[in-house]
């Protein structure tokens, strides 16, 4: 029984503070909702609209053509955003599709520009690998706006940016590496063709003394010792012959100054001996041989012109005979051999201390050429790896240019929106209506609050302890009466200019205010 008197109480006194207080709770709450229904009324509309992009990979397999745009593609592709959000790139788009009108009257181009960033929405599309990291397979472009076509004409545009900048980028990177790899081969050419020349003028400088010419040096060096050794013996066998003229000469002056053929006769039997010994050790066509029986031959035709005619030889005045004239042709014959053999040892003795002396510098050489070979043979191997990676930076080049290589392509077109994104009108309806309810609630919980005038004869009750004797019930007149009423007719005139006024702020505040959508949409478009 007593909850349910204090219950009943409860409600009776609500019930009896509503009666007391509900033009402050109406008019409370008809401002508040008025302000935030006027708000919501003159919010404009913003659309988005969003164009999606694939990522196709290489067409032509990297085993057969290795790309040359080796950067990773999440930094790519932060990269050709960021060009696409220059301020030229930005300012052009403006001036292009008109955006922003009544911002660029009032604000400055780089708050428009910074607008038009805001607006401007890229996100990525990945999946999971093996290793954990994510690769970006796509990527969404999105753009808000007032106007529907001109926000899909706008998100499509920036896509096709990105396409574009992606195939330039992809293409100038693949013909900078190229015209980079040209530059290098140019100079590693020259400095190539200057160490080969190089090479080629030490080789000429020191022929026959560099190390593929030891071996020829050594079998010439040989020969020529072989040359040596029997030039020195030819010269001993001259000299030997050059005696036995002499002495034969010698000889053959003494007898012919004797007079008698027993002189002779000795001489003959010598040379028939000497033949004899020299058939021993020669053939018939040595030159010795050849001349000994000459002079056999000579001296027996002597003797035989001397017995015929039965005369002594001539005396020592007497001019010289044909015999001794040949001794004396052969002597000068066999002093020009020696001395022609005396110029050829000269000849053979500097020849050899010539290939002596490339047999003792082929060390030294070797340890140049080497040293001028590795340069040259890490230049030109280093020429050889520039000259391949060249080639592929052309095979490189012409994919891109054919566009074969890595490149975008819009898989889903932006299209201009049915529906606005923002703002949700409804939900901010919802929720100015629960807050002009509570707003209308404390309005009549502080006008409570703060009346201090006692409304029952219970409340004085309470409030003191001096016994009341008697109620008297409010006695209106009928001057109060019309001043109540006027009072009532200022007060409904008052609520409505306020409405009014709430309704125009609410107006200037929301008319066109992209911000203040973007506030109560909570950033989650």
């Amino acid at each position: 029984m007593q909850d349910r008197s204090r219950k009943g109480s409860g409600v009776d006194l609500a019930l009896e503070v509503w009666s007391r207080r509900k033009w402050l709770g109406i008019l409370v709450f008809a401002g508040v909702f008025a302000a935030v229904a006027s708000l919501v009324a003159f919010l404009p509309n913003i659309y988005r609209s969003s164009a999606t992009v694939l990522i196709e990979r290489q067409q032509v397999p990297e085993t057969m053509v290795k790309p040359t745009v080796t950067s990773e593609l999440d930094t790519r592709l932060h990269t050709i955003s960021q060009q696409i959000l220059s301020r030229t790139r930005l300012a052009d788009l403006i001036a292009r599709f008109d955006l922003y009108p009544e911002l660029r009257e009032r604000a400055s181009p780089e708050e428009v520009i910074k607008r038009l960033r805001r607006d401007i929405g890229v996100e990525f599309k990945g999946v999971e690998q093996q290793w954990g990291r994510s690769a970006t397979i796509a990527f969404t472009i999105s753009y808000r706006g007032r106007e529907p076509e001109t926000v899909a004409r706008v998100t499509n545009t920036l896509a096709s940016f990105h396409i574009e900048e992606n195939l330039k980028a992809r293409e100038r990177q693949a013909t900078g590496t190229a015209d980079f790899l040209l530059g290098q081969l140019g100079e590693v050419k020259q400095r190539l063709d200057a160490q080969e020349q190089r090479l080629s003028g030490f080789k000429k400088q020191h022929r026959g003394e560099l190390p593929q010419q030891m071996e020829a040096n050594l079998a010439i060096l040989e020969r020529l010792d072989g040359q040596l050794r029997r030039n020195s013996d030819n010269q001993t066998r001259a000299i030997e012959r050059r005696e036995g003229l002499v002495k034969q000469l010698a000889d053959a002056d003494s007898s012919g100054s004797n007079g008698g053929p027993g002189a002779a006769a000795e001489r003959l039997a010598r040379l028939r001996q000497e033949l004899t010994e020299l058939k021993t050790r020669f053939s018939e066509k040595y030159p010795d041989v050849i001349r000994v029986k000459a002079e056999i031959a000579a001296l027996e035709a002597r003797l035989a012109d001397t017995k015929s005619d039965g005369r002594p030889e001539a005396d020592p005045a007497a001019p010289a005979g044909p015999y001794v004239l040949r001794l004396r042709e052969a002597l000068r014959d066999v002093d020009a051999g020696i001395k022609a053999l005396k110029g050829e040892e000269k000849d053979l003795q500097q020849a050899i201390a010539t290939y002596q002396r490339r047999v003792e510098n082929a060390p030294q050489r070797e340890q140049e050429v080497q040293e001028l070979s590795r340069d040259y043979g890490a230049t030109k191997e280093l020429y050889s790896s520039l000259l391949k990676r060249h080639e592929d930076a052309q095979l490189a080049e012409s994919m891109e240019q054919h566009q074969k290589g890595e490149q975008f392509r819009i898989l889903d077109a932006a299209i201009p929106s049915e529906q606005p994104a923002a703002p949700n009108r409804l939900r901010l309806l919802v929720m100015g209506l629960l807050f002009s309810l509570g707003m209308a609630a404390g309005a009549v919980v502080l006008g409570e609050q703060l009346d201090t005038s006692f409304h029952s004869v219970g409340d004085l009750r309470a409030f003191t302890t001096v016994p009341v004797l008697v109620s008297i019930p409010r006695i209106v007149a009928e001057a109060d009466a019309g001043w109540q009423q006027r009072r009532i007719q200022f007060a409904v005139a008052a609520a409505l200019l306020g409405l009014a006024l709430v309704v125009g702020a609410a107006y200037f505040l929301a008319r066109g205010n992209d911000g203040l959508v973007l506030i109560l949409a909570g950033g989650r478009f």
